[in-house]
């Protein structure tokens, strides 16, 4: 729905388009290589989750297919076989063993890089899902073909619903200038709300259902997902509502700067599942001689969080966001990352501004922080989902990311990517560090 998420947010309503004829059917491809390089930088110590110290480099690569098929009026199909490989950032780990990457920044440096990674070629289903539009008036508006997007037509109030398997992401805090590691900026709270702990499996996909309403100048999601059956785990819980998590989003679209689009959005969400509290994992370990692990206490608890995104033309191909974002530190993270208060913000520029249309350059910063509970259990030697060093001088994580994509022709692109992080995983006494990247990506 990204054209028409992008259409919507003009805030005004267009002039009635010709009813593009309805496709039935729609293939597309992507393929995505990113290759991140970092220099040696100093660090008081190191553990087990630590981005290695010395001069490292991982690369990623996927390719995703998108099928698409008309079902009945409204409705469409759709599956994403798709092939990865590789390792996001980490610790090489001990010699002869597999790289233990995707580790050591709470803000992670790879939209790209999963909590997992293999040195050989694997595929997955990522998404297998239905979606059904149901026209509620207005004029009718081109829908675009795209990956997941059969083209044809839809009015402009409607509703559309969702079920399946696919990301929260899909649908929730999406961001017109932050939110796609394939076409900008690659770090994981640029991309996202740092503190949306949303449901996935360690791929970031779910099982759920969602629904949108949308009108003329606003537009309301809510949805229920699936959280996983062990915080950070492969596999999803089986069961309906054990595991789970509703989400509700209320956009608004405006229209400042002389009539530029942009968009509000204000989201809150909760998590029901086993979690461990950090602060029951340290007393169960203190004076036993082990460090805590949140492993060890978990049973079933409420944690909520939520946020503010930002979107805002200010000028033709010139385009600023933020979020903000918090949630309940008391428990570990479940399925997202280290992060439980998080703020960020940047500006792109469309290439058209200086004839490139193809093209765009992007700038952001992330600051990322964790609770008082959180410090106690990282400072004892417990590990987190993508940080633990063995030990804690806390600072908060600070982040910037630049980029710049040179566009070749209308399906391919190279990115260059900058990223300096400062008190990587909050420890004042590792780090700085800066990431070099590379990204070619290609789509028909």
């Amino acid at each position: 729905m990204t054209h028409l998420v992008l259409a919507a947010i003009a805030g005004a309503v267009p002039e009635p388009s010709p009813t593009p004829r309805q496709q039935r059917f729609s293939v597309h491809a992507q393929s995505t290589v990113t290759q991140q390089y970092h220099q040696g930088f100093p660090a008081a110590y190191s553990g087990t989750q630590s981005l290695y110290n010395q001069p490292d480099n991982a690369r990623t690569f996927d390719v995703t297919l998108y099928l698409g098929a008309r079902l009945w009026s409204g409705a469409c199909a759709y599956v994403n076989p798709e092939l990865d490989e590789g390792f996001g950032l980490g610790n090489p780990g001990a010699p002869g063993q597999p790289y233990n990457g995707t580790f050591g920044v709470a803000g992670f440096v790879s939209g790209e890089a999963y909590r997992l990674g293999s040195a050989t070629s694997y595929a997955r289903i990522q998404r297998a899902f239905v979606r059904q539009v149901i026209d509620l008036g207005g004029d009718p508006q081109p829908v675009v073909p795209d990956a997941n997007q059969i083209g044809g037509s839809v009015t402009t109030r409607n509703l559309t619903l969702t079920a399946g398997k696919f990301a929260v992401t899909d649908v929730f805090d999406d961001n017109p200038y932050a939110h796609d590691p394939r076409n900008d900026f690659l770090n994981w709270s640029i991309i996202d709300m740092g503190a949306f702990d949303y449901a996935a499996d360690a791929w970031g996909y779910t099982y759920g259902i969602s629904a949108e309403l949308a009108g003329r100048t606003s537009t309301v999601r809510a949805g229920l997902f699936q959280l996983s059956k062990v915080p950070n785990d492969i596999a999803i819980e089986s069961r309906p509502l054990l595991q789970y998590s509703p989400i509700v989003e209320y956009e608004r679209r405006t229209s400042l700067f002389g009539g530029h689009p942009g968009s509000i959005k204000a989201l809150v969400y909760y998590d029901e599942g086993f979690f461990g509290p950090y602060a029951d994992a340290v007393d169960a370990a203190r004076g036993t001689g082990r460090v805590p692990s949140t492993a060890d206490v978990r049973s079933k608890h409420l944690k909520a969080g939520g946020g503010i995104n930002l979107a805002q033309e200010v000028a033709a191909h010139v385009g600023v966001f933020a979020r903000a974002s918090a949630m309940n530190g008391t428990y570990e993270a479940d399925e997202f990352t280290d992060i439980d208060r998080s703020l960020s913000a940047g500006a792109s520029v469309d290439g058209g501004l200086y004839r490139r249309p193809n093209d765009a350059f992007g700038f952001a910063l992330a600051f990322n922080s964790i609770s008082a509970p959180a410090q106690e259990y990282f400072a004892a030697g417990g590990l987190g989902v993508l940080v633990g060093d063995g030990g804690l001088t806390y600072g908060g994580e600070r982040i910037e990311e630049m980029y710049y994509k040179l566009g070749i022709a209308t399906y391919g692109a190279i990115t260059a990517d900058y990223q300096h992080v400062g008190n990587p995983a909050y420890n004042t006494v590792r780090g700085p560090v800066s990431i070099f990247g590379l990204r070619y990506h290609v789509a028909l």
